[in-house]
């Protein structure tokens, strides 16, 4: 299954010029614990899929809120020459395309 297909929400934005923050809220609780217990959801793959070392990718979870954050250094600091997506705002699509196992 899709991130996006277990996530109610699933949204990126800026957390200052050069990291980005991806926001992944759940309404069921058996889907927020699948993704966490997957073997695939680690900082490793996600640092993969966003080209970045894996050192800068943190997961933060808060199961009060069946809500997980990533924060993880951008690959081009906020309005560089290099940078397509100024807001951060579409740099959610990599990682909710990841199948979840």
């Amino acid at each position: 299954m899709k991130l996006y297909d277990m996530a109610e929400v699933c949204r990126s934005k800026n957390a200052g010029p050069f990291q980005l923050t991806i926001d992944l809220m759940f309404d069921d609780p058996e889907k927020y614990r699948k993704l966490l217990n997957s073997k695939v959801f680690n900082p490793k793959n996600i640092a993969m899929l966003y080209q970045i070392g894996p050192e800068t990718v943190t997961i933060k979870t808060f199961e009060r809120i069946l809500t997980v954050k990533v924060v993880m250094a951008r690959k081009y600091s906020s309005g560089s020459p290099m940078d397509n997506d100024v807001y951060g705002s579409q740099q959610h699509f990599p990682l909710g395309d990841l199948e979840i196992i």
